[in-house]
């Protein structure tokens, strides 16, 4: 799928009820804090707007943030996001690893956001899901459209991370769920891609990384906190 195809797709996905779930996945997924935790029952009143099969795990997600303590949820933040390569929420990383090429990358999510007026704070990496979803939830129709359109541009990332962190049995499986059940079905490349990627990891060729299989952990800097 080129960049117009993408778009064209993004437009028709941009509606205000994926808009409510982008949100509430932005919210969900950033590190663990107490002003999150005062947000929750404001996100799980927003969820009453969305179809049962989108809100249900975004609510699941909810009430394990709720019922744990939040220097638990820290720590299982870290060891699931920070310290797993298959689950990195950088998105640029699935598809280029730490080569040269992901800067060029980050550089096309922050034309992105300034064509839409979309301000980042100078400690983001552009590329967090967190932040990406938070684009795609905040802006106008046509930001909202270019949010959801990196999104498909990275889909193989986003739904190796799906995979990943529910084979982990992770609590934040269920945020990935919702967001990838608000863009059209794997089909054809999309799916091809996410097969390859899982068999052999990212592009190793600047910094020598081993493909996912035979090392799954190292840790990865620059979480957003």
């Amino acid at each position: 799928m080129n960049r117009v195809e993408r778009l064209a797709v993004a437009r028709r996905c941009s509606t205000r009820e994926h808009a409510v779930v982008h949100r509430a996945a932005a919210l969900l997924l950033d590190y663990p804090s107490a002003d999150l935790l005062e947000l929750l029952p404001t996100v799980r009143a927003a969820l009453d707007e969305v179809r049962p099969e989108l809100a249900a795990p975004l609510r699941r997600a909810v009430d394990h943030l709720a019922g744990s303590p939040l220097e638990s949820l820290e720590s299982e933040y870290v060891a699931t996001f920070d310290l797993k390569r298959r689950c990195s929420l950088f998105l640029t990383y699935f598809a280029y690893g730490d080569t040269r090429k992901r800067g060029v990358a980050l550089v096309e999510f922050k034309q992105a956001y300034r064509r839409a007026g979309f301000e980042l704070a100078e400690a983001e990496l552009p590329d967090h899901l967190a932040v990406v979803l938070e684009f795609a939830a905040t802006t106008d129709d046509e930001g909202r459209a270019a949010g959801i359109a990196l999104l498909l541009a990275h889909r193989a990332g986003l739904e190796l991370l799906r995979l990943a962190l529910l084979d982990a049995g992770s609590p934040w499986a269920d945020v990935l769920v919702a967001v990838s059940a608000t863009l059209p079905p794997l089909a054809g490349e999309d799916r091809e891609a996410v097969a390859r990627l899982a068999a052999e990891g990212p592009p190793d060729e600047d910094v020598g990384l081993e493909p996912f299989a035979p090392s799954p952990e190292m840790p990865l800097t620059g979480a957003r906190r």
